[in-house]
């Protein structure tokens, strides 16, 4: 945003030499110039205050004029602590107040007051207390046909403006109306007049009554039409600064909403960007364009969001509520939607202190008491299976039955060939992948299948992809011809299982259609993304796409093509020019789609459900499209105030055409990416509160393709669910405990997944077990915020490596039993919610005291972190993966109570405090093996507000030194060898040093 510097505003810049109205017969010499001692100056001031004759008076404004036009600014400065300004105003008042005013006096005095007072923040307060507001101003309207005197006052009343109480006393005695009537149309005569002029006036619209007032009389339309005339009769750009400053008197007088529907009223906007078009067609005047941009964008009307309600389409009975009751407002304090850049965890201190640091010692210190009966604890025994598994395959060759909690969620019947891919002529043949297919382009007739050669795209669009089983058919399935013809192709990945894991899935919804980047699978990308470059002014560039809307209404063509409330909408659009969405998958979000211009598409967000906040994440289906050509893509209702949107990162979009071309990739796309502000408000909520919109262009390379575009690459529960089963059929149960158990069952039904994994004894011998049941635990958790699905992304990576026969792996294997949770939200990642649960709260603000019932996997999770306690089994480390989407690079948050007390400001002398200083070993040792980690954004301070999430009460209540937040970001990476986007590879490597 344009901001302006009062340095700018001010345009004396001389000595007193230049006035040539003094005698200087006693001009000082340098060497009175030097600061030589204070008592000199305040001689020189308090004289000032006393000389009785015009030469004594006009022989002091000179030395103080010599003294302050030789040194720097710090000259002023100290001057103003001796009173300067004081003694400067008095003799202003005294001077003023005579029968007959000298200027040859009050010229020079008017010139020194202007420049010491615009360095003087207290200038207009002290101008008050002496009395000499009101007096200058009489001077401004006695002389305002002289126009070096109406400068010089000007220039004075401007200075007196930086206090609001003065601006609004002037304004009280006509003064805007006085300094208004002296700015006249263009003209070529006493321009610096005519600023100062501008300047002043903008100066006194610091008042909000001034504001109102100048509404009120109609300055805003005058003030257009004196622009518009400055504009249109200076061909050669030599009245810039007057136009600049115009501008600045418009964005005043635009600061409460009158001036704002006044400015609209009275077609500023279309002056506005007209005026604009003209200034980008010559050079020289970008400082006018922005400014004009901005006031533009201030005074775009508001306009509620297209929706019939701010609530999630979602809405979840939570048991204990009615069901009639509103989802209470969310406290969104924690958020990391404010200005500062405070993201989940972590804050950024801006401040010498940090008021929001623990400064109490004790508190810091103290271990709360458990927040359960340690009877109730009994029921986490069977989460440690490890400690009681009698290991009898150790003396047989005979596989283990390696079977889990979950084995029931999956087929039992799908078996894999030699070479690790699906045999697809040992599937059921009741398969759920089998579909109607009556409505497949080329089955038209009723004759059969179409032949393989003439599958398209578009026949894999997800409505024919249900993950609910339908009735058997002679034929194979085309799905089931397509996997023939394919192969399963994707590491650890099985189509059929996750099929078969997604008909298992709860939803609110209750969904039956797969996505097919999902079903299908995806390679990761063959070599680094570089982050995308922006071109110059991408954002101005849409904000004026954005002002023809209101412009041109005609060319707005405003037509719903898809409305997750509205059944009817989900299918084709009435017009073939449109085109197609869909969402309703698991994962998916979209709320709505509405064609605004040709090739132009608004989008909206679904809140997270049973509330009405949280839009960030988005995951849909696009058809329908042509090829080559750019269709712009506004998401228009996302919250946070800034986004790494904004620097380098992209949408990812997946084509179902090249996978079935044989390349099944998530690729980042988009151009002209960028986010802002725009004029959306909530559909029944305060229009104060504002949207930013996030906006991308695609060209897609095929014609009537299916395309999928989300925030990030996406990570399914029933992806989880079948990735496990498909790892823990990948290990030797005699060489490697995997173990896949149910921590607890989620509020819509799911089980939340818990995994161990260790190294099998060598043998059954006394010391072999004792050295198993020995080893210290590592708990690693994930997804507690479903939109980072970078998270699960290095969770995946993170199990992957501690199953391989890497020799670190086997290493950490036989060192530790990890015990790992990797999705803590289960439901809000299926409901494709950002941030909460299905009962509308943040997840990692309940694990202070969480709710057994609504919070069951945090309640369940701490309760199996006070079992191991009890049992001796204390985490050596516990970390929590997180996504960052406004921080480059992964690093850790973590606790101290010393960095605490130190980083506020507490009186406690930290030197005296004594703490393990262990809790750094880990950011450290990753600082030098992992090239994408930075210690840099690492911290350890324990905020008050992040006392209840999951890093601080496992430190806390636990006793882990070594409890942290593990942070990575969406975009990339600036520093070291991935100082690019960071590519899936290295996500999926995410538990392994590379």
């Amino acid at each position: 945003m344009h901001h302006y510097s009062k340095c700018s505003n001010f345009t004396w810049n001389g000595t007193l030499k230049e006035l040539g109205n003094y005698s200087s017969s006693e001009r000082v010499r340098a060497s009175m110039s030097a600061p030589g001692s204070s008592s000199g100056l305040e001689v020189l001031l308090s004289t000032l205050q006393n000389a009785g004759d015009i030469e004594s008076t006009l022989n002091i404004l000179n030395v103080l004029d010599e003294l302050l036009s030789a040194g720097t600014d710090r000259r002023i400065t100290y001057m103003i602590s001796k009173g300067g300004s004081e003694a400067l105003l008095n003799a202003l008042v005294t001077t003023a107040r005579t029968i007959s005013p000298n200027f040859t006096i009050l010229l020079p005095l008017l010139h020194l007051l202007a420049k010491v007072g615009h360095r003087d923040r207290r200038i207009g307060m002290k101008a008050e207390k002496a009395e000499a507001v009101l007096p200058t101003l009489t001077l401004l309207k006695q002389n305002v046909k002289h126009t070096r005197r109406t400068a010089a006052c000007l220039w004075v009343l401007q200075v007196f403006c930086s206090s609001v109480t003065t601006a609004t006393l002037l304004g009280q005695n006509r003064g805007l109306d006085v300094i208004f009537r002296l700015i006249p149309p263009h003209t070529t005569r006493h321009k610096r007049t005519v600023k100062a002029a501008i300047d002043a006036l903008a100066a006194l619209l610091c008042s909000r009554a001034n504001v109102r007032a100048a509404v009120a009389k109609g300055y805003v339309s005058a003030l257009l039409k004196l622009y518009e005339d400055w504009h249109n009769k200076d061909p050669d750009h030599e009245t810039i600064p007057i136009r600049l400053a115009l501008l600045h008197c418009l964005h005043q007088t635009t600061r409460c909403s009158a001036g704002r529907d006044a400015l609209v009223a009275q077609g500023g906007i279309s002056l506005l960007y007209h005026t604009t078009q003209t200034c980008l067609a010559s050079n020289g005047l970008e400082s006018l364009v922005e400014p004009a941009v901005q006031l533009m964008r201030k005074c775009y009307p508001k306009c509620p969001l297209p929706l019939t309600s701010d609530q999630s389409v979602y809405t979840f009975p939570l048991p204990g509520r009615p069901t009639d009751t509103a989802p209470r407002p969310q406290d969104v304090s924690f958020e990391d939607d404010s200005d500062d850049d405070i993201e989940n965890e972590e804050a950024d201190c801006g401040k010498e202190y940090d008021d929001d640091l623990e400064s109490d010692v004790n508190k810091l210190r103290s271990r709360p008491e458990p927040d359960r009966p340690l009877e109730q604890l009994g029921q986490y025994v069977r989460l440690c299976p490890e400690l009681h598994h009698d290991f009898q395959d150790l003396d047989s060759d005979s596989e283990v039955d390696s079977s889990s909690d979950e084995e029931g969620l999956l087929n039992e019947d799908f078996r894999t060939d030699g070479r690790s891919r699906v045999n697809l002529r040992d599937s059921p043949s009741h398969s759920p992948l089998e579909h109607p297919v009556s409505t497949v382009e080329g089955d038209q007739d009723g004759k059969g299948e179409p032949p393989e050669n003439h599958l398209q795209a578009c026949d894999f669009h997800s409505h024919f992809l249900s993950s609910a089983s339908v009735k058997q058919d002679s034929h194979p399935s085309m799905v089931d011809r397509l996997l023939e013809k394919h192969g399963a192709c994707i590491p650890h990945h099985d189509p059929r299982m996750y099929t078969a894991a997604a008909a298992l899935t709860k939803s609110i919804p209750e969904y039956s259609i797969l996505a097919f980047p999902d079903f299908w699978g995806h390679l990761p990308p063959q070599s680094k993304e570089p982050m995308a470059g922006r071109k110059p002014n991408v954002q101005r560039k849409k904000v004026f796409e954005d002002v023809q809307r209101l412009l041109n209404p005609e060319d707005v063509i405003d037509e719903v093509v898809f409305d997750l409330e509205d059944p009817s909408s989900q299918g084709s659009p009435d017009h073939s020019d449109s085109l197609s969405f869909f969402s309703k998958f698991e994962c998916g979000n979209l709320r709505k789609a509405v064609h605004v211009r040709s090739h132009e598409y608004d989008l909206i967000l679904n809140a997270d459900a049973n509330c009405s906040q949280h839009h960030q994440w988005f995951y849909f289906e696009v058809s329908r499209m042509a090829a080559n050509v750019p269709y712009r893509f506004n998401i228009i209702n996302c919250e946070k105030a800034n986004s790494q949107f904004n620097y380098g990162m992209q949408p990812v979009l997946y084509s179902v055409r090249e996978a079935l071309e044989g390349r099944p990739n998530w690729l980042r796309t988009g151009t002209e990416v960028c986010y802002y502000r725009n004029s959306f408000c909530p559909s029944r909520g305060q229009k104060s509160s504002s949207f930013y919109t996030l906006t991308f262009t695609v060209t897609f390379k095929h014609n009537e393709d299916v395309c999928y575009l989300a925030y990030h690459y996406p990570y399914t529960y029933s992806a989880l669910q079948s990735h496990l089963q498909v790892l823990q059929r990948s290990v030797d149960p005699r060489k490697l405990f995997f173990r896949q158990q149910s921590l607890c069952v989620t509020l819509a039904g799911n089980p939340c997944p818990l995994v161990t994994i260790t190294a099998c004894p060598s043998s059954k011998s006394w010391k072999d077990l004792h050295q198993l049941r020995n080893r210290p635990c590592v708990v690693l958790t994930a997804r507690v915020h479903p939109g980072e699905s970078n998270a699960s992304w290095v969770m995946k990576g993170t199990l992957e490596f501690l199953c391989s026969s890497d020799p670190v792996a086997e290493a950490l294997r036989e060192a530790y039993i990890f015990k790992i949770i990797p999705m803590l939200n289960p439901d809000g990642v299926i409901n494709g919610t950002h941030r909460c649960s299905l009962n509308g709260e943040d997840l990692n603000r309940q694990w202070m005291k969480p709710d057994p019932v609504l919070s069951p996997t945090i309640y369940h999770a701490k309760g199996f972190l006070y079992y191991l306690n009890s049992i001796g089994k204390t985490p050596l480390v516990f970390c929590d993966y997180h996504g960052h989407s406004r921080k480059k690079n992964v690093f850790l948050y973590g606790c101290s109570v010393k960095e605490t007390v130190w980083q506020s400001g507490s009186a406690v002398n930290t030197a005296t405090l004594k703490e393990d200083p262990g809790y750094r070993t880990i950011p450290k040792t990753l600082d030098r093996i992992a090239p994408a980690f930075s210690f840099n954004s690492c911290n350890y301070l324990v905020e008050k507000s992040r006392e209840a999430t999951a890093r601080v009460v496992v430190w806390r209540e636990m006793g882990v030194l070594r409890s942290y937040t593990m942070e990575s970001t969406y975009n990339g990476c600036d520093q070291g060898v991935f100082k690019v986007c960071v590519p899936l590879p290295s996500l999926l490597r995410g538990g392994r040093v590379s």
